[in-house]
């Protein structure tokens, strides 16, 4: 087989699975793995796929700087599912921080907690979402307010957060990667976050499908500080058994 159909081939089962593992690949072409890694170190030359850790990809890796608005309508049946398991995590006086983002303010709208519950939020939506309930003690975090993602950065949240200790951390993510590890578009976000992991015992991660295999500008943190993920059944098998493997929990909704 020359190069020119094995690269048609290899794009011909991205277009069906969006990910392949470079392993398979050998394979389903009967050809070595230094053939196959020269074919994929070409096609990503081409901008036509791109690589990580053994898998390669055919979408872009590289995540932009969305409007909270525009994100909100992506994936938001899995998001809702994601949400309503989250929500099954929570237990009565539990103190919890909540970063910014759509699925985790998809979590905050399912809260159904009606035992005593303290939130601390980078997210004004959040903060708004939970005002009025009763049970519900919300601490908005101040800073420099971002109105592409309607929540605070900065010194003045960094350093309230470095003198709390929370249950648990219910972040969401603009990418995973297994080479760069979780990341957000935003680098002062990437920042905040990073002192709200050490600001919590736990750290979850709600993260639809979609982000398995890109990259934000601002990296969060490497996998192995994550605790849990919380993510959809159309995240890549392969993916779900490597985070496991690192003892990491992952919960399919």
């Amino acid at each position: 087989m020359g190069m020119i159909e094995r690269h048609k081939l290899i794009l011909n089962e991205l277009e069906k699975d969006g990910f392949v593992k470079v392993t398979d690949l050998t394979e389903r072409l009967g050809v070595s793995a230094v053939t196959i890694r020269k074919d994929l170190k070409k096609l990503e030359s081409q901008k036509k796929l791109f690589r990580s850790h053994g898998s390669v990809s055919l979408f872009s890796s590289l995540i932009s700087d969305r409007h909270i608005d525009e994100k909100e309508k992506i994936m938001t049946d899995e998001k809702l599912r994601i949400a309503e398991a989250a929500n099954r995590l929570l237990e009565s006086n539990d103190n919890i921080i909540i970063a910014s983002g759509t699925t985790v303010l998809a979590f905050a709208n399912k809260i159904s907690m009606t035992d005593p519950l303290t939130v601390f939020t980078s997210s004004i939506k959040v903060s708004l979402s939970l005002y009025f309930r009763q049970n519900i003690e919300v601490i908005q975090l101040g800073g420099v307010l971002r109105k592409s993602s309607a929540s605070v950065v900065g010194p003045e949240a960094e350093n309230f957060l470095n003198n709390l200790t929370c249950n648990k951390l219910f972040i969401g993510i603009d990418g995973l990667d297994f080479d760069f590890g979780l990341t957000t578009s935003n680098i002062d976000e990437a920042h905040l976050n990073r002192i709200m992991m050490l600001a919590a015992k736990k750290v979850i991660v709600l993260a639809d499908s979609s982000k398995f295999y890109k990259r934000g500008l601002g990296k969060i943190c490497d996998l192995s500080q994550v605790h849990q993920i919380i993510t959809d059944t159309n995240a890549p098998s392969h993916a779900v058994q490597m985070l496991r493997d690192k003892d990491i929990e992952v919960t399919l909704v």
